[in-house]
């Protein structure tokens, strides 16, 4: 079930800036009203907001309110499942059609920075390392 969140929420909010966009609000919006229909319309609320919130960060190039988005999603469908366990079914059938190949869900990226210093670890000894 945990697995199935990380991936809907990374799929969800990569999607939300892609042209697919319509039909994954559309599709994860049924989705809640078919199992939580008091919850339906805060949701799509969020869906909106944060769309909204992933296109800026996507042009500011803000890897970190991008994590954060994935992970708030990633809760939000999390605690869905949880509360109604047979919706899985349902989203994994509403993945597998938004994102076929699974594509949207791979698109994480990791971003670093240096700093000059760090620690390196290596079969069991600690070094410390300075950048000149």
């Amino acid at each position: 079930m945990t697995s199935l969140a990380q991936s809907a929420g990374t799929t969800l909010v990569t999607l939300m800036a892609a042209d697919a966009w319509q039909r994954t609000r559309d599709g994860l919006v049924q989705l809640w009203r078919r199992v939580q229909p008091e919850r339906a319309e805060t949701v799509a609320g969020e869906l909106d907001v944060a769309r909204e919130d992933v296109l800026a960060a996507t042009v500011a190039d803000d890897h970190e309110t991008l994590d954060e988005l994935r992970a708030q999603w990633q809760g939000l469908v999390r605690r869905l499942l949880v509360s109604r366990p047979a919706a899985a079914a349902e989203l994994r059938r509403l993945l597998d059609e938004l994102d076929p190949g699974g594509s949207a869900a791979r698109q994480i990226t990791q971003h670093a920075t240096a700093s000059g210093q760090g620690r390196v670890y290596q079969a069991g000894r600690d070094q410390h390392i300075t950048e000149r």
